[in-house]
C-alpha cells in the first residue's frame, strides 16, 4: 500500500467524520469499491484519460447520485477528478480498515446470496468475533456465485460455509 493511498484514505476518513456521517459513508464506499472491482468496464471508463474529467465525474454523479449520500458521491467524484480512480478500491479498503481500527474492530467481508437483516449481521458479528477473538464489523457483499450460505473473511482468516464450497468438497470425494 502506498503512502499516497494511505494519505487519501486518511483524508477521506477525516472528511466523513467531520460531516458526521462516517458509518454511512464507510458502508457506501465499501459497496462502491466492490462494484468497481466487479465491473472492469466501469473502472476503465472512470480512469480513461481520453474522457474529460468533467464527463467522468458526471458518470459518478449519474451512478451514485440518489443511491448514495452526497458526501459519498462527492468523495468518489473527487478521487476520479484527481486521477485516483484506479486506486479507489485500495483507498476505500484502507479507509474502512482505519475506521474499524478506530472503533477497535476488525472488518469481516461476508459474501452472501441475499441481504442480511440487522439481527443476522449482529449475530454473525458475534459469532465471527468468538471465532477470531476480535471485535468484528460486518460488511456484506451480495454474491450469487456462492449458491447459498456464507463466506466470511476477517483479515487472513476465511470461513467458507457456502453451498458452492460444499459441492466442491463432494466432487472431490467422488
Amino acid at each position: 500500500m502506498s503512502s499516497r493511498t494511505d494519505a487519501y484514505a486518511a483524508a477521506l476518513l477525516e472528511i466523513a467524520k467531520a460531516e458526521g456521517s462516517l458509518e454511512t459513508v464507510e458502508d457506501e464506499l465499501f459497496k462502491v469499491a466492490r462494484t468497481l472491482e466487479a465491473n472492469d468496464q466501469l473502472l476503465l471508463t472512470l480512469t480513461d484519460q481520453a474522457i474529460p474529467v468533467e464527463r467522468r465525474q458526471g458518470i459518478v454523479e449519474d451512478l451514485f447520485g440518489g443511491k448514495a449520500s452526497s458526501v459519498t458521491t462527492a468523495l468518489v467524484s473527487f478521487l476520479v477528478g484527481v486521477g485516483r480512480g484506479r486506486d479507489l478500491p485500495a483507498i476505500i479498503d484502507k479507509l474502512v480498515d482505519e475506521a474499524a481500527q478506530e472503533r477497535h474492530q476488525a472488518v469481516a467481508e461476508v459474501r452472501s446470496t441475499v441481504p442480511l437483516t440487522e439481527d443476522q449481521r449482529d449475530r454473525l458479528a458475534t459469532a465471527l468475533g468468538q471465532a477470531t477473538g476480535k471485535h468484528v464489523s460486518v460488511k456484506v457483499i451480495i454474491d450469487p456465485d456462492i449458491k447459498g450460505g456464507l463466506v466470511a473473511r476477517v483479515g487472513d482468516t476465511v470461513i467458507d460455509g457456502s453451498i458452492r464450497h460444499r459441492l466442491d468438497q463432494l466432487k472431490q470425494q467422488f
